[in-house]
């Protein structure tokens, strides 16, 4: 049957009927394909969002107008043809049905030529945008270290997607899809790279091609075929500050925001509201109907033949202009660019997706425990940043690859297309929002950057002298001579920093990684969060006790939160038991007295005695961050 948006299932009879009177003597229905060669299929998102949490659709002139939701463009369509394989009704691709197992990249690259699904045998390895057409922003990012629960993938669920098999030792967003887009330069320590899609966490990045943490790197795969166009841009001056790419339909502005001096401090970086608002408002080449584009809108747009260490040059085709800044190292460069799409993370709407046109820079610690900037996804690659805030929290990113948090991002207006307004969606979700703590905004301004200005950049931890916004160093600057950080000492800060996903200045009780009862414990005020200083108390505790990470890190590895290893045949049973038993010894404490707090050697050491086949992960060395449970993975992070 033929489907739209097949997420939902639901059918359009007026669809399969036109389909099946156009059928040719095959016996297949014709594609029912856009206008142009490269329509770009909406993202999926209907829902709207402040800078924390599901909204009512803004009207113009209120705050947030203009997001993604607003502007309906391809609605996603798709049609299973029953022989293993979907054909995308907008892009006029088809696609294999289920990806099977993982491959290695040789694996991938030579298994498109042996492929005949369905009949066909003109198989390719699709490109990065290509695939990227299948993604859904409806999808929800899920938490790396969790092993279940109510998932929601970024891809339409007529495809049999997988997650990462945690059974065999890997994360849940283990779930990377190749393509055929190799990286001009190289990520982590100069390791080849190849662009895919993470269907279980809603992004792009360059993954090294070769190597991964343990053994070859592993990949899905998504074969395609047909519409040889698709991707491809057909860009025209229009001689007015506009450029039109014919192949999309879409006008875009020839030069960012920098260029027009835009954002609080005039150089064009603005946070999302920010950002959302000035477009709005723009009046320019003689248009006032400009809008921030979505992820899928912008993602377009690059180019993935250039980057700053191969051509010199932003990942942009050269009719465009990009503001140039400096990288961490002095280095020229290009910043991040906001999309007015929402990336969804477990009911929190506080991030949204940005396209790097620069290097998809992160700080990773080496095997001295020393912080070291590296591009780590590539130029062109699509991650998603807190909405509002100050960058100068996350002195080394976020993320297991230290993704560089910029907040204060730069902006290409776009105009025309398919995208129609959208007034009204479906009903609120019902949500319990997390609890803030009094002074703790969801926006503010950006605080003083390394480099004596104020206003955000595309990260802290810049090396001295430079100013991360500008092209150069202040007049009579140093030069900074490598790109060594130190790694911080563990202390409440480091602490709160690592796990403060939403990046609200506390850690709730679903960020929190560790037994249930020492959360309930160290939250003296009852709010449901951890602040900095009952962090404090808890390490505090720790120390005493005698219980501190000890044993230094394997050479080349380094530590990362984990839950503790699930029991072999039961661990539900498992932890209900080690957990009840943790709250007798607490009934037994004498009236009055204030029980000894339960740290996660104590809460493993009793999981251990009722199954002695869990053996406990290695524990990092004191100069590591602190945090309940840890393991030790290859450098690479995946």
């Amino acid at each position: 049957m033929l489907r739209v948006g097949c997420r939902y299932g639901t059918p359009l009879l007026f669809g399969l009927l036109l389909a099946v009177a156009s059928s040719i003597s095959s016996g297949r229905y014709r594609v029912l394909m856009a206008d142009e060669p490269y329509p770009i299929v909406d993202t999926g998102q209907v829902r709207c969002y402040d800078d924390r949490v599901e909204i009512a659709y803004p009207k113009p002139g209120e705050r947030f107008f203009g997001q993604d939701a607003q502007y309906r463009g391809h609605t996603p369509s798709y049609r299973d043809n029953g022989d293993g394989t979907i054909t995308d009704l907008v892009t006029g691709l088809m696609w294999q049905k289920d990806p099977g197992e993982k491959k290695t990249y040789a694996e991938a690259v030579a298994g498109a030529a042996e492929c005949r699904l369905g009949g066909y045998d003109d198989w390719r390895l699709p490109t990065i945008k290509e695939l990227y057409s299948l993604i859904l922003f409806s999808g929800e990012d899920v938490d790396p270290m969790a092993t279940g629960g109510d998932l929601h993938p970024f891809i339409a669920d007529c495809f049999a997607f997988q997650y990462g098999d945690v059974q065999k030792g890997e994360r849940i967003i283990d779930s990377q899809f190749a393509t055929a887009t190799e990286y001009t330069s190289t990520t982590m320590n100069g390791a080849a790279t190849v662009f895919g899609v993470n269907f279980a966490d809603g992004r792009i990045k360059g993954y090294p091609r070769d190597r991964g943490p343990r053994g070859p790197k592993m990949f899905y795969v998504l074969y395609c075929r047909g519409n040889p166009d698709y991707g491809k841009n057909d860009f025209h001056d229009n001689g007015d500050g506009t450029i039109t790419d014919r192949a999309t339909g879409l006008m875009w502005a020839k030069i960012d925001s920098g260029h027009l001096k835009a954002g609080p401090n005039k150089d064009g970086r603005m946070n999302w509201e920010q950002a959302l608002k000035w477009v709005e408002d723009l009046e320019y080449a003689g248009y006032d109907d400009w809008r921030l584009p979505n992820a899928k809108e912008l993602q377009s747009l690059v180019d993935y033949t250039r980057s700053p260490d191969a051509t010199n040059s932003p990942a942009i085709d050269p009719l465009f202009e990009c503001t140039p800044i400096r990288d961490p190292l002095g280095r020229v460069d290009y910043g991040f660019y906001w999309t007015s799409t929402t990336h969804k993370r477990q009911g929190d709407g506080s991030a949204a997706v940005y396209i790097a046109f620069g290097r998809g820079g992160g700080w990773m610690p080496d095997r001295t425990g020393t912080y070291r900037y590296l591009d780590v996804h590539g130029a062109g690659c699509q991650r998603s940043d807190p909405k509002s805030g100050d960058p100068s929290r996350f002195p080394h990113g976020r993320g297991p690859q230290g993704d560089v948090i910029g907040i204060y991002n730069f902006v290409r207006p776009v105009r025309g297309g398919k995208a129609e307004p959208a007034t009204e969606g479906p009903p609120l979700e019902e949500v319990k929002p997390r609890s803030r703590r009094p002074g703790a905004e969801a926006g503010f301004a950006p605080g003083p950057m390394p480099g004596g200005r104020p206003g955000g950049g595309i990260g802290p931890g810049i090396a001295p002298g430079f100013d991360p916004r500008g092209f150069g160093p202040p007049p009579g600057a140093p030069m900074p001579r490598g790109n060594a950080q130190p790694m911080p000492p563990s202390n409440p800060q480091a602490f709160l920093e690592r796990l403060d996903r939403n990046g609200d200045g506390v850690i709730s009780r679903d960020e929190f990684r560790g037994p249930p009862a020492a959360f309930g414990r160290f939250d003296a005020d009852g709010d449901g969060s951890l602040d900095a200083d009952e962090i404090r108390a808890l390490l505090e505790s720790r120390r005493t006790r005698g219980e501190a990470p000890q044993g230094p890190v394997s050479p080349g590895r380094r530590a990362v939160p984990l839950r503790a290893p699930a029991a072999a045949e039961n661990p539900a049973k498992r932890r209900e038991t080690a957990e009840a038993s943790n709250a007798a010894s607490v009934a037994k404490t004498p009236s009055g007295e204030t029980p000894a707090p339960r740290t996660e050697a104590t809460f493993a050491s009793l999981a251990r005695e009722i199954d002695a086949t869990a053996p406990l992960p290695k524990k990092p060395s004191p100069d590591t961050p602190p945090n309940f449970v840890f393991v030790l993975i290859d450098d690479l992070g995946w």
